[in-house]
């Protein structure tokens, strides 16, 4: 029996399975951390958009209202060397790729409703927020450039499992002469250059990657949230320093449960834009079935690494082509007995949902979707099977594939297809097989799947 209550997460917070308990009773406040909108979508960036969105499907499933919110970076110094390469202003850089990611997301089947804040959008908050941070003595100014003090925050590393006087120095902690203390990050920043700033009491500039989620999250859920989410490459410092933020100024942690999805690697190595060893999604899902990548990447569990290969994709989309052919199949079948509708979801299901119920175990998961699946395949080619039977396997799989978010694109058949395949099933079990072949030829011609 599946318990909708009995949910199970693993807490990047407390590196430990806990309860999940949300805020308000069956509702649920989500926020994963959105791209940087310079260039397109590559398959490591892909994970959390495909892993989140069945996170989001499974609680609306079991009966939760959740309200999903993931924002777009649309000020970057990346973005604005795009923007000088080419000629153009920032703006043409960040459509032209908000839009590709969009599209992208559709096709791999995420859900969009989503609410999706730029930090263009969000400027006077941001810099009310910063205002605050330093009135409360948590920032300073220096120059016209404003810095958080890290001293000020009593759980800084509460995350990153990291005590303050650890943290290391170089790559990931910038070194500045303006900071106080070289583990400070940057709140506000003096800007020069080409690129789209601000008048603020700080000086002209633009906003610190660390403080633009803070303030979105704030402003669409008001306060406190269920779940942060997000790759593990964000753990420290992006959502740390978050955490810090919003701590010094309201005494929470952001959210109750922050939730990190591993990489996504090429061949062995770590993928990376900087690096060039990319494989980008709108290239693979040319080459592949959409669901055959989201596929692969449900096929693990959230918390492992994936080491992308050419095989694992070629693997993958014959098992992508095994669930549409049977999906089709049993379709039809139901289809041409006009029982479609209706259908009781089987105890199967909450075999499945008691695995998707601890910490998102969509691999675990899968395989109760094969044990259904292997029995559809003998139960459709079976002439005796009551059609009810079929109708409550056929509910349960299309259930299953909506929590994983695999959808099978079929079109209903016309009046004049139905009465062509009916016709055609005839002549095949009246042995008149030259009907039958010239009823065929007119399904193909017709491009009717079957």
């Amino acid at each position: 029996m599946f318990d909708n209550k009995n949910i199970k997460v693993y807490n990047s917070l407390t590196n430990q399975l806990e309860d999940f308990k949300p805020i308000k009773e069956n509702e649920i406040s989500m926020y994963v951390c959105g791209p940087t909108v310079y260039n397109h979508m590559h398959i490591g960036n892909a994970r959390p958009v495909i892993f989140f969105d069945t996170v989001k499907r499974f609680f609306k499933y079991i009966g939760y209202k959740v309200t999903y919110a993931s924002n777009f970076t649309d000020i970057d110094d990346k973005i604005i060397k795009a923007a000088n390469a080419e000629g153009v202003s920032e703006e043409v850089i960040t459509q032209r790729y908000i839009k590709a990611f969009l599209d992208a997301c559709e096709a791999v089947g995420c859900e969009m409703d989503v609410i999706r804040p730029k930090v263009t959008e969000n400027i006077p908050a941001i810099l009310e927020f910063i205002q605050k941070l330093v009135d409360n003595g948590n920032a300073y100014v220096s120059g016209d450039d404003v810095y958080f003090k890290v001293s000020s925050d009593p759980k800084y590393g509460i995350l990153s499992n990291q005590k303050l006087d650890e943290l290391e120095l170089g790559a990931r902690i910038e070194v500045n002469d303006g900071k106080l203390d070289p583990r400070d990050f940057t709140l506000w920043k003096k800007t020069s250059d080409l690129g789209k700033k601000w008048d603020s009491a700080f000086g002209s500039g633009r906003p610190g990657w660390h403080t633009e989620c803070v303030v979105m999250i704030r402003n669409i859920f008001g306060g406190l949230i269920d779940i942060h989410g997000g790759g593990t490459d964000l753990r420290f410092p992006h959502h740390e320093n978050e955490i810090a933020q919003n701590y010094c100024l309201h005494n929470d942690l952001l959210a109750n449960y922050w939730i990190h999805n591993a990489r996504l690697d090429l061949r062995g190595e770590k993928m990376s834009k900087s690096l060039g060893n990319v494989v980008w999604l709108k290239d693979i899902i040319k080459e592949y079935h959409p669901n055959a990548f989201r596929f692969a990447i449900l096929a693990n569990h959230y918390r492992q690494v994936i080491n992308y290969q050419d095989d694992m994709m070629r693997q993958m989309q014959g098992e992508w082509e095994k669930i549409e052919k049977l999906y089709v199949s049993v379709f039809r079948k139901l289809e041409l007995s006009d029982s479609l509708e209706g259908g009781n979801t089987l105890e199967l299901m909450d075999d499945f949902l008691n695995e998707m119920a601890y910490d998102f175990n969509t691999a675990n998961s899968i395989t109760h979707l094969y044990a259904l699946m292997k029995k559809m395949n003998a139960d459709v080619r079976r002439k005796d099977l009551s059609i009810e039977v079929l109708q409550d396997e056929f509910k349960t799989f299309k259930d299953m594939l909506y929590i994983l978010g695999i959808n099978v694109d079929i079109k209903p058949l016309s009046v004049e297809e139905k009465e062509i395949v009916l016709s055609w099933q005839e002549a095949r079990n009246n042995r008149d097989f030259e009907k039958a072949d010239e009823l065929r030829n007119k399904i193909n011609e017709l491009g009717i799947r079957l």
